[in-house]
């Protein structure tokens, strides 16, 4: 089969680039283009470099309501949050930090590693439907509190949090408020003028930019305090030393700048074609939607279906490409620990697909899906002794 024949329904995973933002990536490639090193400002090449990101640095802030100065750029959101939580715990004496059982792997590994250096870590239950309670938050917060991590969208079920009455009450502590938003930015609006936000963390490969390439923003006023995690030449005000990628920053910029423009038009679209694949999947009997059934990102549907093999159903979906989960967990075949949090046995969790649309996906994507899914489920509840216990 060729590639071109398969139908993408992982977009939270495999987001292509978008032919506008790879164009002006083009430029800074070639050697009548954009490939001096930004951080050499004595000679025409450099400040032209220098020019471009900071042009970039501008349209990341104008997406997110920040200021350009507030914008640290990174090779993408797992190293952002790494800045920010090890960056946070080396800056400031507290030593308890508040954060969630469903984050990211790039949250919850990174919270390990500071358990192994001593840090006290509490990890916030879900409810059912995936939402974190802001009460359970404020709940747990103590004198010692440093920081509390949050992301904004779950990353394999798609619902979103109140990052606003969780950081209200990190405020009332004085605790700083770390965001996840990989999976927000470009979908929902985002206005850290507004948002009692201290760091936030992204990524450009989720909304149609290069992999390899992110963001942290870091307020400024007041001055949110992290020690670096990198050693070198200082550049971003001295918190991530490395030679900028000139071409990877300008694609960022590029993909925001896109995303500013249609934000609104874009995720009604993309909601609708949502809709459309659950009204298709929901007609097969004994399937769930996962998560809460409305407050939830435009694009991720996570669905279980009972009396299937999850490897099986994977393996029978020829031509559609979907997932089980996060990307960053998809090499170590076992159950969703997202969905076990929200109750899930391990056969409905493993029997779980997450399914998410993006800017190119199409009306006949989804008709194409629902049925490539539907006579899957069929044929294996057909031949499977889990069907019986349905």
């Amino acid at each position: 089969m060729a590639e071109s024949d398969i139908i993408y329904m992982d977009y939270a995973a495999t987001t292509p680039v978008d032919p506008r933002v790879a164009e002006r990536m083009a430029e800074c490639l070639t050697a009548d283009g954009l490939f001096g090193n930004p951080a050499s400002i004595h000679h025409d090449a450099g400040r032209a470099a220098r020019a471009a990101v900071e042009k970039a640095r501008g349209e990341v802030a104008a997406l997110i309501g920040a200021t350009p100065p507030e914008i640290i750029f990174t090779s993408g959101a797992t190293e952002s949050i790494n800045l920010a939580l090890r960056g946070v715990a080396a800056a400031h004496d507290g030593r308890h930090i508040v954060t969630s059982r469903i984050e990211h792997a790039a949250v919850l590994d990174t919270c390990r590693a500071l358990e192994r250096r001593g840090y006290e870590i509490t990890y916030i239950e879900p409810n059912p439907d995936g939402v974190l309670e802001p009460e359970r938050f404020a709940a747990a917060f103590r004198d010692d509190t440093v920081l509390c991590s949050v992301m904004h969208v779950n990353n394999e079920i798609g619902v979103y949090n109140d990052i606003a009455a969780i950081g209200a009450a990190a405020r009332e502590r004085d605790i700083l408020m770390h965001v996840d938003g990989a999976q927000s930015l470009g979908k929902l609006a985002i206005n850290l003028a507004e948002l009692p936000v201290d760091l936030m963390s992204f990524s450009a490969h989720k909304i149609y930019g290069p992999k390899g390439a992110g963001a942290l923003y870091v307020q400024q006023r007041p001055q949110t305090r992290i020690a670096p995690i990198m050693f070198g030449g200082g550049q971003e005000r001295g918190m991530r030393s490395g030679t900028l990628a000139t071409h990877q920053i300008v694609g960022m910029g590029a993909a925001c700048a896109l995303a500013a423009a249609d934000l609104d038009a874009e995720a009604a679209h993309i909601a609708a074609l949502r809709e459309r694949l659950w009204a298709g999947l929901s007609r097969l009997p004994g399937t769930q939607i996962n998560g809460h059934p409305t407050q939830r990102v435009c694009g991720i549907l996570n669905v279980s279906f009972d009396g299937v093999e999850g490897e099986s159903l994977l393996l029978a979906l020829t031509g559609l490409a979907v997932s089980t989960g996060s990307a960053c967990s998809s090499a170590k075949r076992q159950p969703s620990y997202v969905l076990r949090a929200l109750g899930r046995d391990s056969a409905l969790a493993e029997s779980s697909l997450r399914f998410s649309l993006g800017r190119f996906s199409t009306e006949a994507d989804v008709d194409a899906a629902i049925g490539i899914v539907g006579k899957a489920v069929a044929d294996l509840r057909a031949l499977s002794p889990l069907a019986e216990q349905a």
